[in-house]
């Protein structure tokens, strides 16, 4: 195993070869498998719906340490207008 994917974790790519659908590690560790299915189009569909990083969706779904900033303002911003209008109706 390399030190990479002892740190990050493997990277698995997935490809299908007919009914089997084969997995293995991006950083060349000899990590891998594979499983056969019933039809070449399901390995192929299955292969392409795992064969994905999840990089390819940061601008949508932004990582928990990412959005921390954004989390602070909001609770700031919100107690700062409960404050303000809880004294807007005592008035």
């Amino acid at each position: 195993m390399t030190l990479a994917c002892r740190l990050l974790g493997h990277r698995p790519r997935f490809t299908s070869e007919g009914n089997t659908l084969v997995w293995s590690c991006d950083r060349k560790c000899e990590a891998g498998g594979a499983k056969e299915y019933e039809t070449a189009g399901d390995a192929a569909r299955y292969a392409r719906a795992f064969d994905r990083e999840d990089r390819e969706d940061l601008g949508r779904r932004a990582p928990l340490i990412g959005l921390f900033p954004l989390r602070l303002f909001r609770t700031f911003r919100n107690r700062h207008r409960s404050r303000h209008d809880s004294g807007a109706q005592r008035s």
